[in-house]
């Protein structure tokens, strides 16, 4: 992974201590730019800076994740938004993919491991993208 593309991370979760663990694995898989917000409003206050990839908890108080995750997708609907759920729930799970979640993971033992193949299949798709669509990037790089 040393050629590997740098990402801005959100991580939006109330529970202090997940949120630094994945900033941990985070940085242990070499990445630098990680901001950590324990409430949504932040989070959305916040998207100016363009993060490219939020790991946001779908049960926070203030707000239901969904509609943290509709707000996102109208702001900008390139940034990969992965749900972190407490439990396994089908319903939860397909809402996520239908308002535009890239992925859904479970707070459980194999998450890290999770995150990472996220983290891999989100380098392949933008991978893809360009190599699929090079005139299109380049010309939506022109715009700014």
């Amino acid at each position: 992974m040393d050629n590997q593309p740098q990402f801005k991370f959100f991580i939006v979760d109330e529970d202090i201590f997940c949120a630094n663990v994945y900033k941990q694995y985070l940085m242990n898989m070499n990445f630098t730019d990680i901001t950590y917000y324990t409430n949504t409003r932040d989070c959305i206050d916040n998207l100016h800076q363009n993060p490219d990839i939020i790991f946001l908890y779908h049960n926070l108080e203030d707000i239901n994740g969904f509609e943290v995750l509709k707000k996102i997708k109208q702001y900008n609907p390139d940034i990969y938004v992965i749900i972190i759920s407490g439990g396994e729930n089908t319903k939860t799970t397909v809402d996520a993919l239908r308002f535009g979640a890239f992925d859904y993971v479970i707070k459980a033992n194999d998450i890290y491991e999770k995150i990472g193949l996220i983290i891999e299949k989100i380098i392949s798709v933008k991978e893809q993208l360009k190599t699929n669509y090079p005139g299109f990037i380049k010309r939506l790089l022109l715009i700014f």
